[in-house]
């Protein structure tokens, strides 16, 4: 069976994302984009969403979108996943764009979908709870109750989702932005915006009118941030390995000495397993291949980082290089839907 990730489409969208981050997300572009008021580049997020379409992948033509699919989207999250370039794909243009269309709402699909295809409009998802594995929200007669954390962009956004407990099982809803108390939090991750949304009897439209399919749309998070975790596991080991030809000890790069070629090797086994396991989730698309990736996408990352930290010695824990950036990310990553030991043993 043919990668979703490696054919003819797939491999000339990587290429553009990549000459792209390459000149405009470099590490010092990161850095700005982080500490500026939005938290990302928003010229940058314009030219990938205008010049590439990278917002507009997997929602249909006839919302203003690409029609492509989650491999598409996959593609282009491992490039930002590899520059832990902030920017608002994952928040606004995954989740959002995927929780509108499960919602099977004609009215607001054409009223939202055309501008976050565009990226012209910023839309948050708030469903988790303060363990990112449950739902955080409740709707009642006298609206939506409930504290939401983790979500996205959530303060910045101009449209704001709920994923929400009902009488009648889970629905899809869409908040006034004046009915919700928005705040941002600080993060161990500096490149992930995340605030915290709170309701109080806040007043919301129920935009799905037969059930909402929450754990199809946990599915499509999870194999999202998966992706981005192999693109940013794969540059990681890439930068070390780099390092270790430069670095030289005893009068030869550390790169050659047969213990740190044993460490590399056994990241690198960990990196295609992940790949492995994203393909796996994107093909089978089941739970079990789902929990699989979120599982082992996740480990890779966090060893790819740790040995990042390791094999670069006292140089990586300044704030000047990018290896603590990497780790943070790995392990913030990790838990942002749930903690993968959760998973197993769920």
């Amino acid at each position: 069976m043919t990668d979703p990730l490696e054919t003819e489409e797939a491999v000339a969208l990587r290429d553009a994302v990549r000459s792209l981050l390459t000149r405009r997300s470099g590490p010092e572009a990161v850095r700005a984009a982080m500490e500026s008021p939005l938290g990302y580049d928003d010229k940058l997020w314009s030219t990938l969403c205008e010049q590439i379409g990278v917002a507009a992948l997997a929602i249909p033509e006839c919302y203003g979108g690409a029609g492509a699919g989650l491999a598409e989207v996959c593609v282009v999250l491992a490039e930002l996943g590899r520059t832990l370039t902030p920017a608002p794909m994952l928040g606004s243009a995954v989740l959002c764009g995927s929780a509108l269309l499960g919602s099977g709402n004609e009215d607001a699909c054409q009223r939202l979908l055309p501008g976050i295809a565009a990226g012209t409009t910023l839309a948050a998802l708030a469903w988790s709870d303060v363990d990112g594995s449950e739902l955080a929200c409740t709707a009642s007669d006298t609206g939506l109750d409930g504290r939401a954390h983790y979500v996205l962009d959530g303060d910045i956004a101009d449209v704001l989702l709920a994923v929400a407990r009902t009488p009648d099982g889970v629905g899809l809803f869409e908040v006034p932005l004046d009915g919700v108390r928005r705040s941002r939090v600080t993060t161990l991750d500096p490149t992930r915006r995340l605030a915290i949304v709170e309701f109080s009897g806040t007043p919301a439209r129920r935009l799905d009118t037969t059930g909402f399919n929450e754990e199809r749309l946990r599915d499509t998070a999870t194999i999202a941030v998966a992706a981005e975790q192999v693109g940013a596991s794969a540059r990681a080991l890439e930068l070390t390995v780099e390092y270790t030809k430069q670095r030289r000890q005893f009068g030869r790069p550390i790169g050659g000495f047969q213990a740190l070629k044993h460490r590399m090797a056994d990241v690198h086994v960990h990196v295609e397993a992940a790949r492995s396991a994203l393909y796996a989730a994107l093909v089978d698309g089941d739970a079990e291949a789902v929990t699989t990736a979120k599982v082992v996408c996740s480990e890779a990352f966090s060893h790819a980082a740790a040995e990042m930290i390791q094999l670069h010695g006292g140089i990586a824990i300044t704030w000047e290089h990018d290896a603590h950036l990497y780790f943070k990310r790995a392990h913030g990553s990790a838990l942002l839907f749930g903690d993968p030991a959760g998973a197993l043993d769920a």
